[in-house]
């Protein structure tokens, strides 16, 4: 690095923001010995929580144990910039080219959804920094203008409050000389401090009855009769039914090897700012706190904080071989310098702002960029994972999809057919990562000819696999 690149990051902490605070909760207790509950669910994160709590909301009398590996919130569900999105599939446009016949009823969901969550952190006082802000989807080149053209138009098909911005609009709402236009979108979209969200859920199913356990990493699952036997390395829960809610992390057994075929992490990595002065702010013009994503394919997303910072993340996506999530995987100097070089040459006006916090986590993705669900034991287990990026919402809905399949009750959500049909599986290894690696290498060649995709992009995009997402 360059003494310039150098001074980017010297301050920056390997730590993610959210949870690098005094006030964060104090460790609770790993499982030890035998625990018996009608619902274990796998996984501490935004899943299992809302899990548990839907759990708990439809039978107040219910048993339920969450069993989390590290602490509550450890993986995407506190890494991410706090984005709450509507879209159940990843935007209009990818759930109506794969559901033509439900997007309707899929964008219907994941309103109420979306409108859910707000009632319910209101009724429980649970505060998460709500914001209810705009989305502003931002083209960084002339060629985009047109894909955002589409893409207000399959907005408003579904009923959004969308609109195209010219250049001196988009400037307005957010001032970088690098912004030619922008999809505004002023309906279901907020900010929320994603730390606060995991922590309040937490207390809340802890509230409502449930048990959870940290440091209790889940290391087999087995029958045993009409129970499911979940095994760690100090104590085992008997369950009469189990919910895994894992995403990224790949749970034990012949259940992971059934979720990693339809699902895979693919490393994303995020810069936080020292808070900005007043001048600087005023520099930026970003007086409506819209969250913001820009229309490459390599893209970028940013936004505000309540103590004056900007978070700015995204870019360089890595797979690595295997699947591997481990924590080796989170610091990534090339990744994180380039992700300074391009905040500085969005934002020129902040030149010699420093970076505070670094850091970077698994996203879980498919195939149709979007969640899917699976069963096992006789439909005692069901597990769902692969939320690509937009999971702090879209985590509810699959958790209570999950629940209704576990349950085994027929409900409008587990009779669509984006629940009932899984996505296309990705190759095994070695072919995996060749594939993940051609299809980085073509995206970077397709945005170097304003947008034309190559060979390979064309052949992914006849078998449902638009690499768009």
């Amino acid at each position: 690095m360059t003494p310039r690149q150098t001074g980017w990051l010297a301050d920056a902490a390997p730590r993610t923001f959210w949870t690098d605070r005094d006030d964060a909760p104090a460790p609770r207790a790993s499982l030890r010995g035998i625990a018996h509950a009608d619902l274990a669910i796998v996984g501490g994160g935004l899943t299992g929580l809302w899990a548990a709590a839907d759990a708990l909301e439809r039978d107040p009398g219910r048993s339920v144990v969450v069993l989390e590996a590290a602490s509550v919130g450890f993986g995407a569900s506190t890494r991410n910039a706090g984005m709450v999105d509507q879209s159940l599939t990843h935007g209009p446009e990818n759930g109506a080219a794969r559901w033509p016949d439900e997007i309707d009823v899929l964008v219907r969901l994941g309103r109420e959804n979306f409108e859910e969550i707000i009632a319910l952190l209101d009724r429980h006082e649970i505060d998460v920094d709500l914001r209810r802000v705009a989305a502003l989807d931002v083209a960084t080149q002339a060629w985009q203008l047109e894909d955002l053209a589409a893409s207000v138009a399959a907005e408003r098909l579904t009923g959004d409050d969308s609109e195209m911005l010219d250049a001196a609009a988009t400037q307005a709402r957010v001032a970088s000389p690098t912004y030619v236009g922008a999809m505004l979108r002023r309906n279901h979209y907020a900010l929320v401090d994603p730390a606060q969200l995991v922590w309040g859920l937490t207390r809340l199913v802890e509230q409502l009855g449930a048990t959870v356990f940290e440091q209790s990493a889940v290391t087999g699952i087995e029958p045993d009769g009409r129970l499911l036997i979940v095994s760690t390395d100090a104590g085992r829960v008997a369950a009469e039914r189990v919910v895994i809610a894992t995403n990224a992390a790949r749970p034990p057994g012949r259940v992971g090897r059934a979720v990693r075929r339809r699902v895979i992490p693919v490393y994303d990595h995020v810069l936080m700012t020292e808070p900005l002065s007043s001048d600087q702010q005023a520099s930026l013009g970003w007086d409506e706190w819209d969250g913001v994503d820009d229309a490459d394919f390599q893209f970028h997303y940013s936004r505000r904080t309540a103590d004056g910072r900007v978070l700015w993340g995204g870019d360089d996506a890595t797979y690595h071989f295997g699947g591997t999530v481990l924590p080796a995987h989170d610091q990534r100097d090339a990744t994180h310098t380039k992700l300074a070089a391009s905040f500085f040459t969005t934002f020129p006006q902040l030149e010699g702002l420093r970076f505070s916090h670094r850091w970077g986590g698994p996203v879980a993705t498919t195939t149709r960029f979007t969640c899917t669900w699976g069963t096992a034991f006789d439909g005692n287990l069901a597990w769902v994972a692969g939320y690509t990026g937009l999971g702090v919402a879209a985590s509810r809905f699959g958790a209570r999809t999950a629940l209704d399949l576990v349950d085994g009750v027929t409900t409008e959500r587990t009779s669509l057919e984006m629940v009932r049909r899984p996505p296309m599986a990705f190759p095994p290894e070695p072919a995996r990562s060749v594939v993940v690696d051609a299809t980085r290498r073509a995206t970077r060649r397709c945005e170097a000819r304003d947008g034309r995709p190559g060979p390979w992009l064309k052949l992914l995009e006849r078998f449902g696999l638009g690499f768009e997402a």
